[in-house]
Parts: C-alpha cells; structure tokens; sequence
C-alpha cells in the first residue's frame, strides 16, 4: 500500500484578521477562549448552574459587541448600553464563582485583567458614540 506524505502541506493557520474589525471583538474572543478552558474543569454541580450561565452570557458579549459594530449609529448606543449592563453582570457572576473557591485565585485574576481592558474600551465605545456630533451637526 501506497503511504500518504503529508509533509509538503502546509499547516493550518487562522485567517488573518479583518482590517476593520472591531478591537473590543478580539479581546473579548481571546477572554471567551480562557473562560471555555476553566468552563470544563469546574465542579459539575457548578459547571452546570453558574458555569453555564457565564458561558452564555460571554457569546451573549461577543453577539452584542459584533451586532453594534454593524448597527447604525442610533441603534449602537442601545446596542452597547446592553453590552455594558450584561458585561457588568458578568463580571459579578465571576465574582461569585470565584468566593464559591469555583475559580482559583490565579484564573480569577487572569480573566479580571482581560475584562479589565474590555470594560475600559465598552466604556470608551460608549463616550465616542454618546459625544459623537450627528451627521447633520458634522456636515455644517
């Protein structure tokens, strides 16, 4: 029998990201991917109350975060006000995960710094989009 050689391939990379993209998107893709690693190895009585809920709410972030970054202008303050109340509610949940020893204290801090620097830049969308003139106002 005939052997394959795969070595002449070459290897599989991730698409490079897109020019426009979002920032807020990739940080929080990245915090998602940490997460999904602690996700399997929680307690199963925690991995399938306060885990799971986590879990939903961070692709709920990554929905809203790229739903805004295609919305119009008057539906993006909505849209990332949204964003902000639900990362809050993340971030509190973790919390708890966290003071219920569901988290050890080095993944605890590991996921705060990342969500650190996503809080700050949902919070700096939110200003630019809330203090941004409208068209009509620019034109002039």
């Amino acid at each position: 029998m005939a052997q394959l050689n795969f070595s002449n391939e070459t290897p599989f990379n991730s698409p490079p990201p897109e020019k426009n993209s979002v920032p807020i998107l990739s940080e929080l893709s990245d915090c998602y991917k940490l997460w999904h690693g602690y996700l399997v190895n929680l307690p199963r009585h925690t991995k399938f109350t306060l885990g799971t809920k986590l879990d939903h709410l961070f692709v709920e972030l990554l929905e809203l975060t790229l739903a805004a970054s295609y919305a119009s202008r008057d539906k993006k303050i909505e849209i990332i006000q949204n964003l902000s109340a639900k990362f809050d509610a993340l971030k509190f949940l973790l919390k708890i995960l966290w003071e219920i020893g569901g988290l050890n204290n080095q993944k605890y801090s590991l996921l705060s710094q990342k969500l650190k620097l996503i809080g700050q830049q949902i919070g700096g969308w939110q200003n630019y989009c809330k203090n941004k003139p409208p068209l009509s106002a620019r034109e002039n």
